[in-house]
Formats: C-alpha cells, structure tokens, sequence
C-alpha cells in the first residue's frame, strides 16, 4: 500500500546513486532523512522483507528492481510537479521541492498523466534532474562534477542540486543556470562566454556539467 514514509525511505536511496556508484549505508541513510539510527534500520527490516530493498548487516542498501520501479514513480510524480510549478505558476527554481514534496501524494494518477501532457513529456526537472517515464526509464547524458572537471574543462550545466534553496539561488544570481556553457577556469572560478565569474561556495559539489 502506499506509504509516504516508504516512498520517502526509497526516494533518498534512489537520489543517492543517480549522480554517483557509491551505494548509501544506513548512517547516510540516517543522516539524510534526519532520523535516529535505530528507527532508519527497523525501518530497512520493514523494507527488506517487503523485497523493495536489499540489505546485508553493516552493509550499504540497494533497490531491488521493484523497488526501484516505485522509488522511480514517486520521483515522476515529484519532479513533474516541480516542472508544473516552474512553468505554470512561475515558482523560482528554490520554492518548487517543498511544495513537490506535499503535492506528490495527494496528486490522482490521471491528473499526474494530465500534467505530463499539457507539460509536453520534459525528461528533466528545473534543476536538471532526470524525470523517469511512465515505465521508470531515464535519459541522462553523461556526467562530471564541477568539483572533479580539470581546468579546461568545457561543458554545460547538467544538474544543480535542488538541497540547498540558498545555494540554488546563489548559483541563479551567479548566471549557472541550467543549460549554460562555461569554461572551468581555476579552482572556485569558471568563464561563460570568455568572462570570469566566482563560483559560489558550495556549487562546486552542488553542480554537475556535461562531458
């Protein structure tokens, strides 16, 4: 049956792995959802013996296929209300998760479908995450941190992570939107059409560029 807090559980699992191999543990897993250690692995028993993840003691957490099939339904549901918000309701780009994050589950599947009609079927987000279709595929072009691009490096902005709504409007006011060709330059300083510009604080592990 659906649960807001499982959906909640399979979604970080699912994020944490989009953008890197890394499989999360249940620290991570706690850390993430800010919840106590105790509660994150009763909570993974639960899952597991629902067959929805896998999971060996002292051990990181994976998906199972069904599992990632309803982790890829819930991230659908959010990321084209995000979409929805942006583009009809002219939501900034830094408003839209928290009112994603409410939306998702009291959304019907036939005004879900409604959305994605009028919306034109996008396969990205506003912060360039990947939107899975109705049968839980992504479109992805390969990628590189900006924090891992050498200096020289020419590619355009792929992803902005959406977990920090100051970051996401300090990389906005920094002209890093989704889309933009730039030029690593240094260490905390990229070009954009030949002029330098500071990247901010935090960008440099929040941002995700083209190869």
């Amino acid at each position: 049956m659906p649960s807001p807090a499982v959906d909640d559980y399979l979604k970080t699992i699912y994020h944490h792995t989009e953008w890197q191999v890394e499989q999360i543990t249940p620290s991570q897993l706690a850390a993430q959802l800010s919840l106590a250690p105790s509660s994150v692995t009763e909570m993974v028993q639960k899952l597991t013996a629902q067959g929805l993840v896998s999971h060996r003691p002292y051990g990181p957490i994976a998906l199972t296929p069904e599992g990632a099939r309803r982790a890829a339904a819930i991230i659908r549901r959010h990321r084209l209300i995000e979409t929805w918000l942006v583009r009809e309701f002219d939501y900034a780009w830094d408003e839209v998760h928290d009112e994603a994050e409410i939306l998702e589950h009291a959304l019907s599947d036939r005004l879900l479908a409604g959305i994605d009609e009028r919306l034109g079927h996008p396969h990205f987000d506003p912060h360039g995450d990947a939107i899975p279709d109705a049968d839980g595929r992504v479109h992805r072009e390969e990628f590189v941190l900006l924090a891992d691009a050498p200096v020289g490096h020419r590619g355009r902005v792929l992803r902005v992570s959406d977990r920090d709504p100051v970051l996401l409007r300090a990389v906005q006011d920094a002209g890093l939107d989704i889309g933009t060709e730039l030029e690593v330059d240094a260490a905390g300083c990229v070009r954009v059409a030949g002029a330098a510009r500071t990247v901010p604080a935090g960008a440099e592990e929040a941002v995700w560029l083209t190869v």
